[in-house]
């Protein structure tokens, strides 16, 4: 299980950097759904399916059905080539880096002192734990989240539609 957890953390960065240096926001879409895979890769070698299935289920499926239909929507073309390699100078790059790199010295610190230190305590929760957290102190936070991507959603709508083919009352001009 270490050789899959270390294969399924990288490909989970790679597919991670192609995200961030995509030029194409549909290639970087789907670099992101294959990245939030693989991290539910490292979550199934972790001996945690539960997690791995949330994530799959949650972020690979629902809200990145959700992304792609904005992207759809939106129908973005050579303009956001242009401005991605407007923004993607070297200079854009130093202030990320440090701060990557202040979570990788985090993340190794944390993984090589052992658990009574501020290391991985390694307590597993049964689905129904989880269940009895999301709706038992955390339901307002559940709604509120459901709201905020409804909201993103109806956004999105307003955003990508066509005047010049709208006439107000939702009937196209001919």
């Amino acid at each position: 299980m270490e050789f899959a957890f270390y294969l399924s953390a990288a490909v989970a960065i790679l597919a991670t950097i192609g995200v961030v240096t995509g030029l194409n926001p549909v290639h970087a879409l789907l670099n992101l759904i294959v990245s939030l895979i693989a991290i539910a890769m490292v979550f199934f070698s972790l001996g945690a399916p539960f997690a791995g299935i949330l994530e799959i289920i949650v972020y690979a499926g629902a809200i990145m059905v959700l992304f792609v239909f904005v992207v759809m929507m939106l129908n973005l073309g050579e303009v956001v080539v242009a401005q991605e390699r407007a923004w993607l100078k070297p200079g854009v790059w130093v202030w990320p880096s440090i701060m990557a790199g202040v979570l990788l010295g985090l993340l190794i610190v944390t993984l090589l002192v052992d658990s009574t230190g501020f290391g991985i305590s390694g307590e597993t929760q049964t689905p129904q734990e989880v269940g009895a957290l999301l709706f038992g102190p955390y339901l307002l936070a559940v709604e509120l989240a459901a709201f905020l991507l409804l909201a993103a959603l109806v956004t999105a709508t307003h955003v990508g539609r066509d005047e010049k083919r709208d006439d107000g009352r939702g009937e196209g001009v001919k």
